[in-house]
């Protein structure tokens, strides 16, 4: 996607109207609400600069991923899938595409933890150690462009998604939706929400996955806790965890979390052996 400097100049204005909506919605509900109160934020800095760099980075980068993916699309998969599925209702269409863009999602995400060189990547969102709406968007282009791409490719391999206006609506809607109940589910707030949990992701479900030494690697799904539950990755009790945050070392400057998981890693210095 290539963007006139009018086009990135409205993109800009446009992220700064919805970070004042969202600060004036969130602020009040986290110093009122929150799980813990622990004075001023000093990683919200941060968290500032990553909100632009997140919105506005992965737009260009997955302009030729999803062209590539579209000419792929139409040369590998049948017709006659892509027929049947596009004779379906709009609204099974939808409820289709969600499901599995959530599952796709789901499986980037836990990859992104399983996989060493996809965790170089992730890290940097669990570096935050004060759970905040903003951490949200705390994220390194790359593993966000990862993670959508694990959500996007099969709705354009199924026929659910295309390069056309109309056939792109269903990964910005999918897109828009995710970031928007990732502010609130990263958000400082101690609300719990009963049977209600069964059925969405809340601020309990996602915090706990954010927990620094207990349970860790739970709770991937970004929506839809089901699928934790059905992979055997669900945890949430009535409690909350004591810490959040990873011993994964974090650079002190932006620019060197941003560079330092492109280069390639140190190696590993073996045990000495004292053995006689």
């Amino acid at each position: 996607m290539h963007f006139s400097p009018a086009e990135f100049a409205a993109t800009a204005l446009r992220l700064c109207v919805w970070l004042i909506l969202l600060t004036a919605l969130f602020v009040p509900l986290e110093r009122w609400f929150g799980v813990r109160h622990d004075g001023p934020n000093a990683e919200l800095r941060h968290n500032l600069a990553y909100y632009f760099l997140s919105s506005l980075v992965p737009i260009v980068l997955l302009s030729a991923p999803m062209a590539l993916l579209a000419a792929l699309a139409a040369w590998l998969v049948p017709d006659a899938l892509i027929t049947a599925i596009a004779g379906l209702p709009l609204a099974v269409r939808m409820v289709l595409a969600f499901v599995i863009a959530e599952t796709g999602f789901y499986w980037g995400h836990r990859l992104s933890h399983e996989l060493p060189w996809l965790w170089r990547f992730h890290a940097l969102h669990h570096s935050t150690e004060r759970m905040h709406f903003l951490a949200n968007t705390r994220s390194h282009p790359v593993d966000m462009i990862i993670t959508r791409l694990f959500g996007i490719v099969p709705l354009y391999l199924l026929g659910l998604a295309s390069p056309t206006a109309a056939g792109s609506a269903a990964p910005a809607a999918l897109i828009v939706l995710g970031t928007l109940w990732g502010f609130f589910i990263h958000a400082n707030l101690r609300w719990r929400f009963g049977p209600l949990e069964w059925f969405v992701t809340t601020p309990a479900f996602h915090h706990w996955h954010h927990s620094r030494h207990e349970h860790i690697n739970r709770n991937y799904a970004s929506t839809l806790p089901f699928l934790d539950r059905l992979f055997g990755s669900h945890y949430l009790p009535r409690h909350w965890p004591a810490e959040v945050g990873t011993d994964t070392p974090l650079a002190p400057t932006l620019s060197r979390q941003l560079i330092e998981p492109l280069l390639p890693a140190p190696p590993v210095k073996p045990a000495a052996d004292h053995s006689f």
